[in-house]
């Protein structure tokens, strides 16, 4: 089945619910750094721009979709990625299997063409060493979206929690949920001085999760999911709706907090599992986090 055939959801997202609209087909767009601005000691934005995004890019409001970034080889330098041919994708720009990692678009400037990725900065993957060191006129390739995530925008309370590596959707969240919207934000990031100004004109209710001092409570996997469990929902949980990102074994217990002791139904949370720990260029669209 191809996307085409898939159903799709056009306009405002007016639900109360996820929808998804399905784009006609993947897009590869190789894109070059122009320059770079770190947010935190440990966060970094990259700004990208390319010829091959003359003809706009696919960003909808309220709606933090993937692509996939293809980092060229650490050794090699070669950038191997797919290019749709008539026979289908195939992979080109040198031997090696591509790199890819999975990435949420922070923001995109029709008027300059530029394309905003954010990165967590660390020695230990791909991703995040090619970050460290990017400098203006590296390339990238960039595929996708394959579908924009509606988030419901009539939902009275949204709920974000995650990780570093949801910071990016979550800060869209906050920025573009619209006034009269509460916005509770519980992110758990290593320390204070990795804290960023995130505003928006929702009522915003901000809780940073520091790694190095948050307590984890008994039975707990993380401080995130302490914190989480030290929220006080809404006394109506009807129009709550949760955006959660994060580490896969991490977030198997907020999953089940959410469904089970507070009663969501599915409809009302989208939970994913970004990463898992230990496994290099997970792949998140192949796991399912479950209920139980």
């Amino acid at each position: 089945m191809s996307n085409r055939d898939l159903p799709t959801f056009t306009g405002l997202n007016r639900t109360g619910e996820l929808q998804l609209n399905y784009l006609e087909r993947i897009v590869r767009r190789e894109l070059r750094v122009v320059r770079h601005h770190d947010i935190t000691p440990k966060y970094r934005r990259i700004v990208l721009t390319g010829d091959d995004l003359a003809d706009g890019f696919p960003f909808v409001n309220y709606s933090p979709d993937h692509v996939r970034v293809f980092f060229p080889h650490p050794i090699t330098g070669d950038l191997v990625a797919p290019r749709e041919t008539p026979e289908g994708w195939v992979n080109e720009g040198g031997t090696s299997e591509p790199i890819h990692r999975d990435y949420t678009v922070r923001s995109w400037d029709p008027q300059t063409r530029e394309l905003a990725l954010d990165f967590v900065l660390h020695e230990h993957g791909v991703a995040g060493r090619w970050a460290g060191k990017a400098q203006p006129g590296d390339t990238l390739v960039v595929n996708g979206p394959s579908s924009n995530w509606l988030l419901p925008e009539d939902s009275p309370h949204m709920l974000a929690i995650g990780d570093e590596t949801a910071l990016p959707a979550i800060a869209r969240i906050i920025e573009e949920a619209a006034a009269g919207t509460q916005v509770t934000a519980l992110i758990e990031i290593a320390d204070a001085g990795e804290q960023q100004p995130l505003t928006g004109v929702a009522t915003i209710d901000l809780r940073w999760v520091h790694r190095d001092s948050a307590p984890v409570g008994e039975g707990h996997a993380s401080a995130l999911e302490t914190a989480l469990r030290a929220w006080q929902p809404p006394a109506d949980t009807s129009g709550l709706f949760v955006f959660g990102a994060g580490e896969t074994q991490a977030f198997k217990p907020i999953r089940r907090y959410l469904r089970r002791e507070l009663g969501l139904t599915k409809d009302q949370i989208v939970v994913d599992g970004y990463w898992k720990r230990g496994v290099g260029g997970f792949d998140h669209h192949n796991y399912e986090l479950g209920d139980s």
